[in-house]
């Protein structure tokens, strides 16, 4: 289940990195800062590499990890912490982290 959720979810933080450079940040519900859509394109790549690398164990550290930089953004984002004004976040940016954050770790620690 890993492997499947990961084969869809590196190339699609690549194709949400390139729209944030797209669509003009006042019409974005998420935000358009540089910075955050450069995180969202090299992740892409990463989970897309290890995805088509095929194995399990680094398949699922990518999904606990990366949910768990999720949920620290949505933290970040309501504390103000690192990287809060590089990456500009709003409200809905906070929502997407902490849903996907939770399911990535769930999937992470309950896929095989």
């Amino acid at each position: 289940m890993n492997h499947a959720v990961l084969l869809v979810f590196g190339p699609l933080l690549i194709v949400i990195g390139i729209l944030g450079f797209v669509i003009p940040e006042p019409k974005s519900m998420t935000s358009g800062a540089a910075p955050y859509n450069i995180f969202h394109i090299v992740f892409g790549i990463m989970g897309t590499a290890i995805a088509l690398a095929g194995s399990n164990g680094p398949i699922r550290v990518f999904m606990i990890g990366f949910g768990a930089i999720d949920l620290y953004q949505a933290v970040a984002s309501r504390a103000s912490l690192f990287p809060e004004r590089h990456f500009r976040w709003k409200r809905a940016d906070d929502i997407l982290h902490v849903v996907i954050g939770a399911a990535l770790i769930a999937i992470g620690i309950a896929g095989s």
